[in-house]
């Protein structure tokens, strides 16, 4: 089964589609699926409801879609980069569903592994837990929290084989791993392809069995979100 297609717009025809649930990997700017994101842009696909951490930065990695307004919803953590997601979310025009950090990577890894909900102490008693059941185990209080199976995962690694085994390039691991073994179908974006046997066993850090389709981008912009210098001392 050849899983390689020959360009983001491809990887993306006839899986993506409007009102979808969507995953996107990636920290800040790090490990996002850029060219991927584009090829999103450019399907016009509408009504999205994305799950990543953040939404990007105005003008670059999700804040694209946010521009075109093709994202009704997001489901994060950290939105605080961009200053056109806190326009649309203060005028009404945008849904959030804000969700602690771990809390999202576990909903998603659960979603993966199929389990269809887990209970958690964190948020409780906060507004993150408003409508949701609470439990108590050994006198102390849970919030249950449902598992994320999205439609479609985008997401970005460093190599890729051509069975679709993953090797990821140090913290541009981040949520990608879980995103991926979340989606009903996920979609790569690798700076490198090799032959399958290629990677040795231990620097396979996703079996291919989770990847449906890969895309090579070799040469990402990987802009970086906050650029920080100082005087190098003498």
């Amino acid at each position: 089964m050849n899983k390689i297609y020959p360009s983001a717009a491809k990887a993306l025809e006839g899986i993506v589609k409007d009102g979808q649930l969507l995953a996107v990997g990636g920290f800040g700017l790090c490990g996002i699926p850029e060219a991927l994101i584009d090829a999103l842009k450019d399907s016009g696909a509408k009504n999205l409801t994305a799950i990543s951490n953040n939404a990007g930065v105005d003008g670059f990695g999700l804040g694209k879609l946010l521009e075109t307004r093709q994202i009704k919803k997001m489901i994060s953590s950290y939105v605080g980069e961009n200053k056109e997601f806190e326009r649309q979310y203060l005028a009404g025009e945008l849904e959030l569903e804000f969700t602690p950090q771990g809390t999202l990577a576990e909903k998603l890894r659960a979603g993966g592994a199929g389990i269809p909900a887990f209970f958690t102490k964190t948020g409780v008693g906060t507004i993150v837990a408003d409508g949701k059941e609470l439990r108590e185990f050994d006198g102390e209080t849970y919030v249950m929290e449902r598992a994320l199976t999205p439609d479609v995962s985008l997401i970005k690694a460093d190599i890729a084989d051509r069975s679709g085994n993953l090797r990821f390039n140090l913290t541009a691991r981040n949520f990608n791993p879980a995103a991926a073994m979340a989606g009903k179908i996920c979609v790569v974006e690798v700076e490198r392809i090799v032959a399958t046997g290629e990677l040795a066993p231990d620097d396979v850090h996703l079996p291919g069995i989770y990847v449906h389709r890969i895309v090579h981008n070799p040469t990402p912009e990987k802009r970086i979100e906050k650029r920080t210098t100082r005087d190098r001392k003498v």
